[in-house]
């Protein structure tokens, strides 16, 4: 699973999530990209799944790119204790995803197997997504 090497802290504060993405909102590597429509957390282990989802439907063929990376540490209590006492352990990492970030961009396979292999990486994601595709692929 994806996690960082090093942190500089091993905590970090919960964040708000309030625009839409700017940043990494276009499909710069592959020809087909699974964009999301709205925002939230995406652990890695989601991230894992998803991804496996991806290559093994395309039969490790092709190439894939993970556009987004789970680097922001989420804190836990165990189950049944009193508030207070300070912040919980570390338990895992997500990524922190707004509305319009692409997360998966695949090249090298035909557009159905493409299409196929993103919508089941979708299944394994809790965001609403929705494929895109190059520009310049685009028929006009």
């Amino acid at each position: 699973m994806l996690q960082p090497k090093r942190t500089k802290y091993r905590k970090q504060q919960k964040s708000k999530l309030k625009n839409i993405a700017v940043k990494g909102s276009t499909v710069c590597f592959g020809a087909y990209a699974l964009k999301t429509l709205d925002g939230g957390k995406i652990t890695s282990r989601q991230l894992e799944a998803a991804r496996i989802a991806m290559t093994r439907h395309m039969k490790r063929e092709g190439q894939v790119w993970i556009r987004i990376f789970p680097d922001k540490p989420i804190t836990s209590k165990p189950l049944e204790v009193r508030m207070g006492k300070g912040k919980g352990s570390l338990d895992h990492y997500a990524a922190i995803i707004q509305p319009g970030r692409i997360m998966f961009e695949v090249d090298g396979v035909s557009e159905i197997v493409a299409r196929e292999a993103l919508r089941l990486a979708a299944q394994k994601l809790p965001v609403l997504t929705k494929i895109t595709v190059r520009p310049d692929l685009v028929k006009s």
